[in-house]
């Protein structure tokens, strides 16, 4: 098949006749994420320019380590994350709850991507995702995005308490989906996850934009 100007692959093209599989990670690949507009949105007294925005997008989520970090793994509630970023960073308890209550109005499905998807889909591709992802947010994004029917499964890390890049949650993804880690095709747009899932086995592809991503998924050979 034949979309954007290069071939669609059959899921059927390893060496071994094997059928890969493609897997999603979500912010940024699937959904949008613009922190820097969220808190300036939210936090306009504090978040006055790109300077500050970035400024405070640091210091809430921190690369997603700390508080956030443990939020995404699903090991502390939402009263305990506002809390404890209130408390390290001078945020008003309430100013903080409030980034918390707008952030999954942000994560907007991108049209290119479910686009892809649905082609990868119509080609017979077997399709899973791999989420780092805080529990109220996945079920938010289950709730709304109709999409959800072209995977055949996923893991979102606050479900299983391990995130990426730790090598944990591929071994745990890989036996969740019934597959090989080098079956697997990770399609991501951080490079330590990119890194981690290769170190684990699996295959990888550094995502930009969908158009690129497409096209390098069209000359993978694997």
């Amino acid at each position: 098949m034949v979309f954007a100007g290069f071939k669609t692959p059959s899921p059927l093209n390893g060496p071994d006749g094997v059928p890969r599989a493609i897997v999603f990670d979500f912010g940024v690949v699937m959904f949008r994420w613009r922190p820097e507009v969220l808190l300036q949105q939210v936090l306009p007294a504090r978040a006055v320019d790109a300077a500050s925005a970035r400024h405070w997008v640091q210091q809430i989520f921190q690369d997603y380590g700390g508080e956030w970090g443990e939020f995404d793994r699903g090991t502390i509630s939402v009263p305990d994350l506002v809390a404890g970023i209130a408390a390290r960073t001078g945020l008003a308890p309430a100013e903080v709850q409030a980034v918390v209550d707008a952030a999954p109005a942000e994560l907007q499905a991108k049209p290119d991507s479910v686009a892809w998807l649905h082609r990868l889909h119509e080609a017979g591709w077997p399709l899973h995702y791999l989420s780092n992802m805080p529990a109220p947010f996945a079920e938010h994004l289950q709730r709304v995005n109709t999409f959800f029917n072209r995977f055949e499964s996923g893991v979102f890390s606050s479900h299983v308490k391990r995130i990426k890049p730790e090598p944990g949650i591929f071994a745990h993804a890989a036996a969740h989906f019934g597959r090989a880690p080098q079956q697997l095709l990770l399609v991501d747009d951080n490079p330590a996850n990119v890194a981690a899932a290769k170190g684990c086995g699996w295959h990888a592809i550094l995502f930009r934009d969908a158009a690129q991503a497409e096209a390098e998924l069209a000359d993978y050979r694997w």
